[in-house]
């Protein structure tokens, strides 16, 4: 059985980190599957899902270390091309990727105890995201 659901987030731009671990936990639950996996899936190039302690240290410290690593406002060739200020943002959202695979089990999401699933936002302005949900099994 397949069942696919979606959820809208807005984000203000930027480093904008949001906890979706229950909005996907309640499409698990709505697929009625029991055993299989879960697939989150972020549509669009400067946005990316992934898991983490979702509290506030992570929550700066992750997008802090992703501007260390691939900084904004470098010479990047997706500005020399377009000039619209977010080749990084593109590049950050690649390095994280845009999808996540989660274990179903018993109806719910196989995840740690302090293991949430995040959806950031890399882009420089705010962004309606949109991340589909594809919940395969029996």
């Amino acid at each position: 059985m397949t069942y696919q659901g979606q959820i809208e987030v807005r984000t203000t731009g930027h480093r904008d980190i949001h906890d979706i671990t229950e909005r996907v936990a309640e499409l698990v639950r709505s697929s009625g599957i029991r055993t299989g996996i879960a697939h989150v899936f972020n549509v669009g190039s400067t946005g990316a899902v992934g898991t983490i302690e979702f509290e506030p240290g992570l929550e700066r410290d992750l997008p802090e270390v992703l501007d260390r690593l691939i900084p904004p406002s470098r010479a990047y060739g997706h500005e020399q091309t377009w000039q619209d200020g977010n080749g990084h943002s593109h590049l950050q959202a690649t390095w994280l990727g845009p999808d996540l695979s989660v274990p179903v089990r018993d109806g719910g999401l196989l995840l740690g105890t302090w293991q949430q699933i995040f959806l950031l936002e890399c882009d420089v302005k705010a962004r309606q995201r949109k991340v589909v949900v594809t919940v395969v099994g029996e």
